[in-house]
């Protein structure tokens, strides 16, 4: 299936099911976001990355406008319905300062392992304590798939896109759990050395060989 949407291209990548408050200022995105509020439309966010706005995004829907400021800027609340590819961009819509896509959807299966992506949470909780930062997820350990995850793991803004070209949930947490696998032994590393370096300059007790 085809169709046409209005496009809001942006520096992140947006996963199917995110929650993502925006701020909304520019005059062509204050055009779109009303004309998606009269239409009851949703619009596609095109992640961009190197100054280049690439093939895939995420159709988001507008769940809800939060405040409005005197100069027409608007808080909105959207969350990520599915993605999309862009076959065609309309640079140019008759009396719209805005932008647009022909985009098709491809089929995304959200079929995975449970213990893989088990593991895979197991291998964030173990980064975050590392990192130590705290995060919690909203939802319960069985229900967590890759895209509720994938931004609380340090992926790149490359890493993320790569992840949101992969069309079935076992591929995403093998992604993720390849990732894993070569951050947390680095982080490890780093955290030792970080005690080392603590040590160093320090009266210590030692005890002494004896031969």
């Amino acid at each position: 299936m085809t169709n046409f949407i209005p496009i809001f291209p942006l520096a992140i990548v947006v996963y199917p099911g995110e929650e993502l408050n925006l701020h909304i200022f520019e005059p062509r995105y204050k055009q779109l976001i009303q004309y998606c509020i009269d239409n009851k439309k949703p619009f596609g966010i095109p992640a961009v990355i190197n100054n280049q706005v690439k093939d895939l995004g995420t159709l988001v829907e507008l769940v809800e406008v939060s405040k409005v400021y005197d100069n027409g800027e608007m808080d909105i609340k959207t969350k990520g319905s599915k993605v999309f590819r862009v076959l065609e961009t309309v640079k140019e819509i008759p009396d719209k300062l805005y932008s647009g896509a022909i985009v098709s959807y491809p089929d995304n299966s959200f079929t995975g392992n449970r213990r893989l992506m088990q593991k895979v949470i197991e291998g964030i909780r173990h980064l975050h304590e590392l990192l130590k930062v705290t995060k919690t997820f909203k939802k319960p350990d069985t229900e967590i798939e890759s895209y509720d995850v994938a931004h609380h793991m340090g992926l790149s803004l490359e890493q993320e896109y790569e992840l949101l070209g992969l069309m079935e949930e076992i591929h995403r947490q093998e992604y993720l759990k390849r990732h894993l696998k070569k951050v947390l032994p680095v982080m490890a590393e780093m955290e030792t050395l970080k005690e080392r370096v603590k040590l160093n300059g320090h009266f210590k007790n030692l005890g002494g060989l004896e031969l």
